[in-house]
């Protein structure tokens, strides 16, 4: 079956919301595990906000001058993509393969996601932002991290501030780049049982 993988920048202290404020820079060491990450993926999970910033970005990059920046770009523009918002829904999307998420609920985001999972495919690219990784944790809906902590600490939204009881990790690997950051890639052992309900 396959897998929803969160994916995500983060400093030390866990904040993952407006990377602008902290990410230092991606070195080329990190932009090419990133670029071999993607390829595991054929479909990308995203909200509404990251999905037009990202639209803003990629579509053009696909004419830069570095490889694998190019290489990156074709990914996104060939992924599969699933838009959650819970006010924009319905709305036509521009970018090449693109269209809204059923969102009115959790046990809708719950019903698409098991659905998405059962079918042929790739895994799944958890990208964010920080209030839909926020809801997929606090559901129990991630079934890897892979982590790229930033070697900053900064005020802001916490990944797993919702989390609300005991979810155990196994380490996959590990491996640090050229400007500090570290990436850390777990599996979920177990599924948690949410008990609090609060909307992204």
């Amino acid at each position: 079956m396959r897998k929803i993988v969160l994916q995500m920048m983060m400093t030390l202290n866990g904040r993952v919301d407006s990377p602008d404020e902290w990410v230092s820079g991606v070195p080329d060491d990190l932009y090419a595990e990133i670029n071999r990450a993607y390829g595991d993926f054929d479909t990308i999970l995203v909200g509404h906000t990251t999905y037009k910033e990202m639209f803003a970005y990629w579509p053009d990059a696909l004419k830069d001058e570095s490889k694998v920046t190019q290489e990156i770009a074709q990914k996104m523009h060939s992924y599969k993509k699933y838009v959650y918002s819970r006010t924009e829904n319905g709305k036509k999307l521009a970018w090449n393969n693109s269209e809204y998420a059923p969102a009115q609920s959790d046990d809708d985001i719950k019903k698409f996601i098991a659905e998405l999972k059962s079918n042929p495919g790739k895994d799944i690219h958890l990208s964010g932002g920080a209030s839909l990784a926020q809801t997929f944790v606090r559901l129990g809906l991630v079934d890897e991290y892979h982590l790229y902590v930033y070697p900053v600490v900064s005020n802001g939204k916490v990944l797993f501030e919702k989390v609300n009881d005991k979810n155990p990790l196994k380490l996959i690997s590990s491996t640090s780049f050229s400007n500090g950051v570290v990436a850390l890639y777990y599996e979920q052992l177990k599924n948690r049982i949410s008990i609090s309900r609060d909307s992204f």
